[in-house]
């Protein structure tokens, strides 16, 4: 992914940065995605994507490290929150192949894992298909981003 920092800002609810991640969030709970908003977005945006990656997950696949929990596109430059369980925009598939948010679970006794909210602002509003994988959202999404910000939380299970 194309590092391209900006003054936006995200944040949850349901952790601070840095914080940990409640359980419900995760895949030993409800497995529902935190509720997230972001500001400042860069002048000329016209649409949103949100990425969550675990860059600590032991998993190697396709050529990268991590585990990709979310990926959620097409969202107009008018959505800036996400509610908890969000049904807005369009689900990617994640690397336990389902579409939509799965959340954390690192591996028993793994430590605790980071997890990178990201929120990409782009210059269109996609209208990209249900179902891309990473590489492929990515792939759709480079050329069309002005700025990016993250909020990370972490998970640990014991």
């Amino acid at each position: 992914m194309p590092f391209a920092p900006s003054s936006m800002h995200v944040e949850s609810p349901a952790f601070t940065p840095n914080g940990a991640i409640p359980k419900r969030h995760s895949a030993e709970g409800d497995d529902v995605s935190p509720a997230l908003s972001w500001k400042d977005a860069p002048a000329g945006t016209q649409g949103f994507a949100v990425i969550c990656h675990d860059p600590d997950a032991p998993l190697v696949k396709d050529g990268s490290y991590g585990y990709v929990h979310w990926l959620l596109y097409n969202l107009p430059s008018d959505v800036t929150s996400l509610e908890e369980g969000t049904k807005l925009g369009t689900a990617g598939v994640n690397d336990g192949g389902a579409n939509g948010y799965g959340g954390p679970m690192p591996p028993q006794g793994h430590g605790p894992h980071q997890y990178y909210f990201w929120v990409l602002a782009l210059d269109t509003l996609t209208e990209l298909p249900e179902g891309l994988t990473q590489p492929e959202l990515l792939n759709k999404l480079e050329p069309h981003i002005l700025g990016m910000s993250r909020l990370v939380g972490t998970y640990r299970r014991d």
